[in-house]
């Protein structure tokens, strides 16, 4: 079993916090989604140590602990952070780059990139692609309106009790039988309304952004994507649009399923992840 290691390191002038794993094969660099943290990727990280896997997890710019988005447009700033991520852990190529929603339309937006010579990706339900309206769902969700224009300061168990309540029906197919610490974990980085607010405010500058914002054409590696059946923020749908567009790339649907696997289907994820071979698949 690897030990996971929790640091802090500098990514393309952002500072973030990094969950590794320092393991044998390939590295798997995890990008998380819009609103979330590295701590998503907790049960896959379980799962690849005790495979003895070399992987790493981390903060997006903008969200959890890494340092703010700064002005102007966000996805270029993204692919920025990205392109530094991989060349830090595969400096010679050979990363394998799995995301879900904003990490997965990452992930295919790197693969553009034939210099950065990654030897695949895993976009787990990508933002870009048949998304529903999320950010008005969010906003005006009940809950989060009153978190939102409430005029006193709101305590945070509170506010973590809004924010868990919004993040269940969003994310999960089946609400109920979600692990109380994902909830926790997605909650601790929701410190006061202002950062709530803040959250939300980098959700509406980038929706625009991912109205259009792959060249599918541009992708060369193998591409495995992954999709709950049940996902209501960005449908399983935009999968066929992958598989028609990239040559060789396949699809899988996890039954019973919402937006985030990795969280709902934790096992079937880390199966699919571990058996992904980049080199099979471009050979195949």
């Amino acid at each position: 079993m690897e030990p996971l290691f929790e640091h802090r390191l500098k990514l393309a002038g952002y500072e973030t916090r990094a969950l590794e794993l320092e393991g044998e094969g390939p590295p798997l660099l995890l990008l998380h989604g819009f609103s979330d943290s590295a701590d998503t990727w907790r049960f896959t990280l379980d799962a690849l140590g005790r495979r003895g896997r070399r992987a790493v997890a981390v903060d997006l710019p903008g969200f959890a602990t890494a340092s703010p988005l700064r002005e102007g447009p966000v996805l270029p700033q993204l692919d920025r952070f990205g392109s530094a991520l991989v060349k830090r852990f595969a400096p010679g190529g050979g990363a394998v780059v799995a995301g879900n929603s904003l990490g997965g339309a990452m992930a295919m937006r790197l693969a553009e990139r034939e210099a950065l010579g990654i030897a695949g990706i895993v976009p787990v339900a990508p933002a870009g692609l048949d998304m529903a309206r999320w950010m008005t769902i969010i906003e005006r969700d009940p809950v989060a309106r009153f978190v939102l224009a409430s005029p006193l300061p709101i305590p945070r168990p509170v506010l973590h009790a809004a924010v868990s309540q919004i993040y269940r029906r969003a994310a999960f197919h089946r609400p109920g039988s979600v692990d109380p610490k994902v909830v926790r974990a997605f909650c601790a980085h929701f410190s006061d309304r202002a950062t709530t607010a803040r959250f939300l405010g980098n959700g509406r500058r980038m929706f625009g952004e991912l109205a259009d914002p792959f060249r599918l054409e541009r992708i060369a590696c193998p591409v495995l994507v992954v999709w709950g059946r049940q996902d209501r923020m960005v449908y399983a749908s935009g999968a066929k649009r992958v598989v028609d567009a990239v040559p060789g790339a396949r699809a899988e649907i996890i039954e019973d399923c919402g937006h985030c696997p990795q969280l709902e289907a934790p096992e079937r994820f880390a199966e699919l992840l571990l058996a992904f071979d980049p080199e099979v698949a471009r050979a195949a």
